[in-house]
């Protein structure tokens, strides 16, 4: 399955696969997302998740609060609808 993804304030938009990272999906689309360890430690791919459903093979190191304030992994996270994110 393919998901539309699209990242705020820029309004950029991608696709990405249940099987790969949105933060891989990004890269896959040459949009310059920041990164640095890819494993969930460093937070430099955080983002804000506005709208869609998002799967995490191991439970992210985020608090229960963060999580419901929308706050996400890229690098772990995987798209299970469409998305809408923002890197403010």
């Amino acid at each position: 399955m393919t998901y539309q993804v699209r990242l705020l304030p820029a309004d950029v938009t991608f696709t990405a696969t249940e099987h790969e990272s949105v933060l891989q999906a990004a890269l896959n689309a040459g949009i310059a997302f920041p990164n640095r360890c890819q494993v969930g430690a460093c937070a430099m791919c955080m983002c804000r998740k506005l709208s869609g459903e998002i799967s995490y093979q191991l439970e992210p190191m985020l608090t229960e609060k963060e999580q419901a304030q929308g706050w996400m992994f890229t690098c772990q996270a995987t798209a299970k609808s469409d998305l809408v994110l923002s890197m403010d």
